[in-house]
């Protein structure tokens, strides 16, 4: 069983959308793939067309040691099974205050035999909720897009990630980073693709999900970009992006290397500013994205 979190503090990043569509990618592959919603504002749920979740048919009830995991409440969906998620949630939150209340969720998936791949989306910030989520998984996918806010929350995401890994669950592995809603013509995201990639190397994932308009658009319940437009650029990356991350995670079950592993930044290190802040070069620090503002010998990364 792979278990993944997927995870940014900083929202807006397209981390449901790629929720969705990993999942979705990963059950048309031929997986059975079971896509749990922690976030207490449903967003994913409520992408997926789904409202008005009772307490009793939705993700809390991971958190009741009365219900067995085959017995869960899950809607199908085209490619994958969905655990929905409820504004209750956020009632729950203020008794989930106990040091093994981060435990619930791995302890509830390990009665699992149904499942090969198990997706937890989570809200854009530290909850109990996103805790259990990386406590239970093996992985985690930070989608960033290649902005200021975006990148320090993928940072201060890759810093909990860490945390996590050596105080409660050490079957977690590094981060894995995942660009989205990248447009190639945007210096901006080129110079802060240029900075995620020389500061975590091989943890930046090769594929980008680019700018596409059938991400955008609002489908019907249910629907995935691979049900509404299959060839569409959207359909294409997010495929690209799965078979990728798939190939990693057997890598790293083969514990083979891909390159040298950075050592991870400091909890203290300067994050990048703003590009637009940056209006002299010889003053940016080396693992800053302005070092390449003024670098001649920085490649262009190839059209969207």
């Amino acid at each position: 069983m792979i278990v993944l979190s997927i995870c940014n503090h900083k929202g807006g990043t397209g981390k449901t959308t790629s929720t969705i569509h990993l999942g979705a990618a990963l059950g048309h592959s031929g997986h059975r793939v079971l896509v749990v919603d922690l976030d207490p504002q449903s967003f994913l749920t409520r992408m997926l067309g789904i409202t008005d979740v009772a307490s009793d048919e939705s993700s809390l009830a991971l958190f009741d040691h009365e219900i067995k995991f085959s017995a869960l409440p899950t809607r199908s969906m085209p490619g994958f099974d969905l655990l929905p998620s409820t504004g209750t949630l956020t009632k729950r939150m203020r008794s989930l205050n106990k040091p093994t209340d981060v435990l619930w969720t791995k302890e509830a998936i390990e009665q699992n035999d149904t499942y090969d791949v198990i997706l937890f989306d989570t809200a854009a910030a530290v909850t109990v909720y996103s805790l259990n989520a990386m406590v239970a998984s093996q992985h985690v996918v930070i989608p960033v897009t290649p902005e200021y806010q975006p990148v320090i929350g993928a940072e201060q995401t890759a810093q909990t990630v860490t945390m996590v890994r050596e105080r409660l669950n050490p079957e977690l592995h590094p981060p894995h980073f995942l660009f989205t809603q990248v447009d190639a013509r945007k210096t901006a995201h080129r110079k802060y693709r240029q900075y995620m990639r020389k500061r975590y190397q091989e943890r930046v994932m090769d594929t980008v999900i680019r700018t596409s308009a059938s991400l955008a658009r609002t489908y019907d319940a249910g629907e995935t970009v691979f049900e509404r437009d299959p060839y569409s650029r959207g359909a294409r990356d997010y495929a690209n992006a799965t078979d990728e991350l798939m190939q990693r995670i057997e890598d790293a079950a083969g514990d083979k290397p891909r390159r040298a592993t950075p050592a991870p930044p400091a909890a203290d290190a300067p994050p990048p500013q703003p590009l637009s802040s940056a209006t002299n070069g010889a003053h940016a620090s080396p693992d800053s994205p302005h070092a390449a503002l003024n670098d001649p010998s920085s490649e262009r990364s190839p059209s969207a």
